[in-house]
């Protein structure tokens, strides 16, 4: 089963419109508070990325339907608050501390963003020796689901799932967000480059010249034979 957020080559959503070149960064004030808000959540160091974007696919199907982009992130960033014991379903009502917070040395200050923001989030360590060498040929697992927790986050799209594609590049070792997104380490697994055949995807409406490149860690991948 998926869930609703995995919707890459899925019929009936309409066409992607990009941003005009000179749009705003962000279209509505309120978009850009949402984002530090976020940011300020975070540091307070109870959860990881991966754990962050798994709320985000756990907001009920009705929901991550009707809400837009930033809507659910503010959304999922409540869940996580109250799941992780940041604050109370009471404070979240009330819109402010009911005390103080074992937390606040933790707090972001704002002459430190910039800092923060310069030096982003590796996620590359030292791991395993790849398994795959440049131009093998390659399966992804089926289905495209999370091996440790059923329905937990993984990073392979339904789309590519049981598909055929040629390694491209290697990434070296990076933490594996299906393992990181559930509180079992950081597991760093080899990351790969796969090539796949635009037709393969989305059929032969496809023009045949396309491939389409998706960058996937080692457990996602088998070899194909044949």
């Amino acid at each position: 089963m998926s869930r609703v957020h995995d919707m890459g080559g899925r019929f009936g959503d309409g066409a992607v419109i990009p941003d005009l070149p000179d749009a705003p960064v962000f279209e509505k004030d309120w978009h850009a508070r949402t984002l530090a808000i976020t940011l300020a959540a975070g540091a307070l160091g109870q959860w990881n990325l991966d754990i962050s974007r798994h709320a985000r696919e756990r907001l009920a199907p009705k929901d991550y339907s009707r809400l837009s982009y930033y809507e659910k992130w503010i959304a999922a960033l409540a869940d996580l608050l109250v799941e992780k014991g940041v604050v109370t379903r009471e404070e979240l009502r009330a819109g402010h501390a009911e005390g103080g917070s074992p937390l606040a040395e933790r707090k972001l200050l704002a002459a430190n963003v910039g800092a923060v923001l310069a030096k982003g989030g590796p996620v590359d360590r030292a791991g395993t020796a790849p398994k795959f060498k440049m131009s093998d040929n390659v399966r992804t697992i089926h289905p495209a689901a999370n091996r440790f927790v059923a329905g937990g986050h993984t990073r392979l799209p339904s789309y590519a799932s049981g598909q055929t594609g040629e390694v491209r590049a290697f990434h070296g070792c990076h933490i594996f967000p299906d393992a990181h997104a559930h509180g079992r380490g950081e597991d760093p697994r080899p990351i790969y480059a796969v090539a796949f055949p635009a037709q393969a995807l989305w059929g032969p409406s496809a023009d045949p010249r396309d491939e389409v490149i998706l960058d996937l860690w080692e457990p996602y991948l088998e070899p194909a034979h044949g």
